[in-house]
């Protein structure tokens, strides 16, 4: 069958890598054509767009790239339409895929969205509209399930791709020599994978390093940009980058500075004490503070309903506030200990890997159920 995939950003890439190999595996005649990045091309050939073209993050940045997105929706409708796959797989990314949805539901093909919106933070009345323009919907947070049945929506829980991911990840035994680093007393920053936050927030993270003269700070790179980029910000400090290989850093380090998203859950899986750090444009947070509705914005806190690890928001988002917070870290055991432990109650509210097989067995069933 003939799957086309629309992924927006890093860990929708990442999520679509995994359901792309799931989907091969139980569709030998799988043909693929996708918006994604490197690991979604790693597994099913060139991208017709990649993703360092589509993420833009916040309110304001999307007005001010309006034009590159209107032009990217427009590529996409006309080649999905030109190629007519048996079924559209959306991926997270609602601004852009909520629209891709709703041309693909109208041309009439089957439509599947993986990795629910966040409808549950802020304008819940967009249930209504996903009701009517998606055929599945496949959950990966255990208590989107009966958000959506209170809207009358019943939609299919998979569990969470992220745990695939960490399951399938062998650790490279010469990360540590490969990147000139010693082997033990590391702090990860991961300042996210958009131009915007990387500026915003990577500052503040790089800020703290003369506090800590004992542990090496070593930066995440996202795929999308060279070291060239980040030594821009880095300057005399002589910060390792490394590439492609977060997971391997995660493995070996002490505690995280981690902006806001996919990394905070993928760092506590990897029982690797943290400070979530967020800043957006000031107009663009005013706006969302006005209409989210949720308590917390890392997803460690959300699952767990209560706050596991520090957010440093916006104003608190400062280099004296993250020194702090990394001194708890690093330093009080009674503190680290207490999120280790919540991470443990983490483990077992996430459940077992297998979410990307889950949702390929779904979509395909579907899919066939479409053509019988």
């Amino acid at each position: 069958m003939r799957y086309y995939l629309v992924a927006g950003e890093a860990s929708g890439d990442l999520h679509g890598a995994n359901l792309i190999k799931a989907l091969k595996a139980q569709d030998k005649d799988a043909e693929f054509r996708f918006f994604g990045g490197d690991l979604m091309q790693a597994e099913g050939g060139k991208p017709v767009k990649h993703i360092a073209e589509m993420a833009f993050m916040g309110f304001i940045e999307v007005v001010l790239n309006l034009n590159t997105i209107l032009k990217n929706l427009k590529f996409c409708r006309e080649d999905i339409a030109a190629w007519h796959p048996d079924v559209v797989i959306l991926i997270d990314f609602p601004g852009f895929n909520l629209k891709i949805a709703d041309f693909a539901k109208k041309s009439g093909l089957l439509v599947c969205y993986y990795i629910s919106p966040k409808v549950w933070a802020w304008n819940q009345k967009r249930v209504l509209k996903i009701k009517r323009i998606v055929d599945h919907l496949f959950c990966i947070l255990p208590f989107e399930v009966d958000f959506y049945k209170q809207w009358g929506m019943k939609v299919d829980y998979v569990g969470n791709p992220l745990l695939d991911a960490i399951a399938a990840f062998r650790p490279d035994e010469t990360f540590l020599a490969s990147n000139h680093l010693y082997p033990q007393k590391i702090v990860a920053l991961l300042p996210g994978s958009r131009r915007q936050e990387i500026s915003r927030l990577l500052p503040e993270m790089l800020g703290v390093i003369e506090k800590f003269p004992d542990y090496q700070f070593v930066i995440a790179g996202a795929p999308t940009f060279n070291k060239a980029y980040y030594d821009q910000f880095t300057g005399q400090k002589r910060v390792p980058v490394v590439f492609n290989a977060t997971y391997d850093l995660l493995s070996h380090a002490d505690a995280a500075i981690v902006a806001s998203g996919t990394a905070t859950l993928e760092t506590a899986l990897f029982h690797v004490p943290q400070a979530v750090v967020y800043k957006g444009h000031p107009i663009s947070i005013g706006i969302a503070r006005a209409v989210v509705k949720i308590r917390f914005i890392s997803l460690v806190n959300l699952i767990m309903d209560s706050s596991v690890v520090k957010e440093l928001i916006q104003g608190d988002c400062s280099v004296e506030n993250i020194n702090t917070e990394l001194e708890n870290i690093l330093n009080e055991k009674a503190y680290r200990r207490k999120m280790l432990d919540n991470y443990d109650l983490l483990d077992k509210k996430m459940g077992q890997p297998g979410a990307s097989s889950r949702t390929a067995r779904l979509i395909i069933k579907y899919t066939l159920e479409r053509k019988a």
